[in-house]
């Protein structure tokens, strides 16, 4: 018996021992009962029992008050119908605490707070969720789902689903969780656009971006200019291979596509009912080229004008002339009659103002109305739509260019060109959607490019994403009010398939999911890496194309003691199987297994580098301990 323990009466002694292995398991299985947890994002308290609820043929889902939640409670119906062969019925009626092998959905009385707030609690007998109104319960749903292991997804149709214990008490950082789409570089049809909101609404987002129009396509119908669809929707040709490659080839394909009106009005409805709210954008003044191929009138020169065939910026941007102003308010008048959203989107980024410099009409207006330059014409434009908005009872966004000249007072602005137009205006009192490229572009490349399909550029791995903090640290309490959240950008000048959509977006929108979501203090990278890791099965079992991550190796030097470094290998990989020297040479799937931290001396070089199955996943990482 050690001495520290020789002085304690055995009776004590036996009590002590006794606390502490209770104390132990308990801990132990708390850790393990959370470790089949697999929310995303992660809930913001979060507790865990150590029985299940079992999910069968006679589960039932119980709405309290008849004439809410219709569709809610029959989402979740046709949810489990759709993977497991049974279909709960739909009972209603004033709860009862002692119902057995039920799903209730519960909205409290209590009007007031979050109402995307939730409470969602698992015993052996019932399910709960309660929230302060819809949205909540949606999210709640959401969050039982995903207690759910992959198998259900993979529609197996057994006979019993386990779900485990748990408490949940849940409700989102920020108000603003957003994604985006650009379908005007490539098309994706209605079908399409409804399975990228439900995976948006598998993570909470509440809104979705459509970049309707631009360059190289005019998507929306709009029943007063019909050439926007007739010729404003198809090009002759798209370019094959990187823009700037040469040489310059085209595929010679004419390629397009359009929402009809009703079309947009059902996928609008589509995302109302979970939840999510759809900002439409059409550029202006610049990526105009599909507008004035359409309606040439509208430009500052004569023309003539073509749907582009290529990427990049085009000279010819909409001439700020009356019948431009009409046109575009007579635009947004049938765009505002298809989207009941707060914000209408107007781009104004990228303006090339080369064609507003050699007009002599341009530079009338700038004389006339006492503007600085061609900056402050833009300023001005952007004013003028902003005006016609709020007098219909909308609120502009639009990119961070939008600040050149000066930014109206009623406007919303996106910080993409990093976080300094963010910034700036947060320190106007104007409120922020933050999506600086290097964090939520999700068109970039998101490991080793001479494994993965060509992409735009740039390097915006899993982890990156993860690592993302919306709130600039410069920013005071009351400028820090002004950030509303955080969006991720789909630019599909690469990505010509929805397949590739889901590539590019999967997993990213989780990790940035869990940023919009969950407290920040509360994220934790090795816990979302198990857990995205088993989002993958479910990725699988529902058929989205999905990247596993990067298989770079991270090697992190600490100085340990005088001539000593420990060395600590990580990568996104969950469980990697690295493989790593110290002597300089290759390794290879022989070579030493990392498994926890080691010491080397002052002057090794150290490389490692990911085996799946003994195969090299990428070059390895080299560093020397100094």
């Amino acid at each position: 018996m050690p001495d520290c323990f020789k002085s304690i009466p055995m009776k004590k002694l036996t009590i002590l021992v006794l606390t502490v292995f209770l104390l132990t398991v308990f801990s132990f299985e708390k850790s393990y009962g959370q470790s089949s947890i697999n929310i995303i994002p992660q809930p913001k308290h979060l507790s865990v029992g150590h029985g299940n609820f079992d999910l069968n043929e006679h589960t039932r889902i119980w709405i309290v008050h008849p004439d809410k939640l219709k569709f809610e409670s029959q989402y979740l119906a046709d949810f489990i119908k759709k993977h497991t062969g049974i279909k709960p019925e739909i009972i209603s009626g004033t709860k009862n605490e002692h119902l057995k092998n039920v799903i209730i959905l519960q909205l409290t009385r209590k009007v007031s707070g979050n109402p995307e707030s939730y409470s969602l609690k698992v015993t052996k007998k019932q399910i709960s969720v309660i929230a302060p109104a819809s949205k909540g319960i949606f999210y709640g749903i959401q969050s039982l789902l995903q207690l759910l292991p992959a198998s259900f997804y993979a529609s197996a149709h057994e006979k019993k689903w386990r779900i485990p214990e748990c408490s949940i008490q849940d409700a989102p950082r920020f108000s603003y969780r957003g994604m985006h789409l650009d379908v005007s570089r490539h098309f994706f049809p209605p079908s399409d656009i409804k399975r990228y909101i439900d995976m948006l609404a598998m993570y909470k987002f509440n809104t979705f971006h459509w970049h309707l129009t631009d360059d190289q396509g005019w998507r929306i119908e709009i029943k007063k200019y019909p050439k926007l669809t007739e010729i404003g929707a198809w090009r002759d040709s798209t370019l094959i291979g990187r823009y700037g490659r040469k040489p310059v080839r085209y595929d010679k394909k004419r390629y397009g596509g359009f929402y009809t009106q009703d079309e947009i009005r059902d996928i609008v409805h589509y995302a109302a009912q979970r939840q999510i709210t759809i900002i439409p954008e059409i550029e202006m003044p610049g990526h105009s080229e599909a507008a004035m191929a359409s309606y040439p009138v509208f430009a500052c020169t004569p023309g003539p004008f073509h749907v582009a065939t290529t990427w990049g910026g085009f000279k010819d941007i909409y001439c700020p002339k009356d019948t431009t102003f009409r046109f575009l308010e007579e635009v947004l008048t049938e765009v505002m009659g298809l989207f009941p959203s707060k914000y209408i989107h107007i781009g104004g980024d990228e303006v090339i103002k080369y064609r507003w410099e050699n007009s002599p009409f341009c530079q009338q207006l700038i004389k006339k109305y006492h503007l600085k330059n061609e900056e402050g014409l833009q300023s001005w434009f952007i004013h003028h739509i902003d005006k016609f908005l709020s007098a219909h009872g909308r609120d502009m966004i639009g990119w961070d260019e939008i600040l050149e000249g000066g930014l109206s007072p009623n406007a919303t602005v996106m910080s993409w060109r990093g976080i300094k137009g963010g910034i700036e205006a947060a320190r106007q009192g104007h409120d922020v959607i933050m999506t600086p490229g290097g964090y939520c572009y999700f068109d970039h490349y998101q490991a080793n490019r001479k494994f993965q399909p060509l992409a735009i550029g740039g390097f915006t791995t899993l982890k990156k994403v993860y690592s993302y903090e919306p709130v600039p640290k410069v920013l005071d309490s009351v400028e820090a009010r002004h950030i509303l959240g955080a969006q991720g950008n789909v630019w599909t000048e690469y990505i010509p398939t929805f397949k590739k959509v889901q590539y590019m977006t999967l997993p990213r929108m989780a990790a940035l999911a869990e940023v919009d979501w969950t407290p920040a203090k509360e994220k934790n990278w090795p816990d979302f890496q198990r857990r995205i890791h088993e989002h993958f099965q479910v990725y699988k079992a529902l058929g989205y194309n999905y990247c596993t991550g990067s298989y770079a190796v991270d090697i992190m030097i600490q100085k340990s003691a005088k001539s000593d470094y420990k060395i600590v290998l990580s990568s996104e990989i969950y469980h990697p199987d690295i493989r790593y020297t110290t002597d300089g040479s290759r390794p290879t799937a022989h070579s030493e297994k990392y498994r926890h931290p080691f010491i080397v001396r002052a002057g090794a070089k150290i490389e490692a580098a990911v085996f799946v199955n003994g195969k090299l996943m990428e070059e390895p990482a080299t560093k020397v301990a100094k």
